[in-house]
């Protein structure tokens, strides 16, 4: 997903008339993409990595490159290979197979992939915040939730701040944000739900989450939260809920926003609280 967004900020840079040295606005690229301004974040970092960016003395990014010429990574789209290789390296990373520290020769042997599919897959965790690069070839992983208990705990703290975030004086409605979240869920109602892989559930489930946390305009809540679920994202995808049961959440998280589009904070609150907690049960009962 970070590397189609990135595609996408890349076609629309290009688009303009005199494109090198402008400033990239989180909010309206979010707006511009329908997206939420968390994966646009990372998008952005992705392409500074990678020399078309640089970030401005004031915050936020500005374009440092011509529009004409586009790295091979973001015109090449992702295969199956590149799904298979990153869940590959999820679920050794999180049964402990992975040190912390890495080599690209090293996860190239290990995997059997080219220095550029590597390259592709390792810019899509970098994206992702669970790997970062060092001096050097060499990568680090970054920590990660990877025992049960811990990922009950992410629950039981989630169940603290999120009902309470939409009960915060602050909160208001970021009303396009919210709707675009709810057209997402409704797709996957729809029948997107059979087909979308792990990785990008979650994104799409997480991004709803943050939206709505966003609105209560208290900084602790929402980087707590993020920083959650960066954490949770590689035990997210053993914990994966059954697809049947899936469509239920989704149901859920229409029924939510519904609520807190009709200006209904109370019962938003309380149908968060029953929404965690019940997931929480589905997704740790086995343990």
């Amino acid at each position: 997903m970070i590397n189609h967004l990135a595609s996408k900020i890349v076609e629309y840079v290009r688009a303009q008339d005199e494109p090198n040295g402008m400033r990239l606005v989180e909010r309206k690229l979010a707006e511009h993409l329908k997206v939420s301004r968390s994966p646009v974040r990372s998008a952005l970092k992705m392409l500074e990595e990678q020399g078309l960016l640089k970030t401005a003395e004031t915050g936020g990014f500005y374009v440092d490159w011509d529009g004409r010429t586009v790295p091979a990574s973001l015109t090449d789209p992702q295969s199956d290979d590149d799904d298979e290789a990153y869940m590959k390296i999820a679920g050794d990373r999180l049964s402990g197979d992975l040190p912390d520290k890495v080599t690209e020769s090293e996860l190239a042997r290990r995997y059997g992939l080219t220095k550029a599919h590597l390259g592709r897959v390792l810019r899509r965790i970098a994206g992702e915040g669970w790997i970062d690069r060092l001096p050097g070839h060499g990568w680090e992983f970054l920590p990660m939730l990877t025992s049960m208990q811990a990922y009950k705990d992410s629950y039981r703290f989630r169940l603290t701040i999120e009902p309470a975030a939409i009960l915060e004086p602050t909160f208001v409605l970021n009303r396009s944000s919210l709707e675009d979240c709810r057209q997402h869920q409704q797709r996957l109602i729809d029948g997107e739900i059979w087909d979308v892989s792990n990785p990008d559930l979650f994104d799409i489930n997480s991004r709803l989450h943050e939206a709505i946390i966003e609105c209560s305009h208290n900084l602790f809540f929402i980087e707590s939260l993020k920083r959650i679920d960066r954490l949770r994202r590689l035990i997210e995808y053993r914990q994966s809920l059954n697809r049947k049961y899936a469509i239920v959440r989704c149901r859920e998280h229409v029924r939510l926003v519904d609520l807190l589009l009709q200006g209904r904070m109370v019962e938003a609150s309380e149908f968060m609280t029953n929404h965690l907690s019940s997931v929480s049960v589905m997704k740790t009962v086995a343990d």
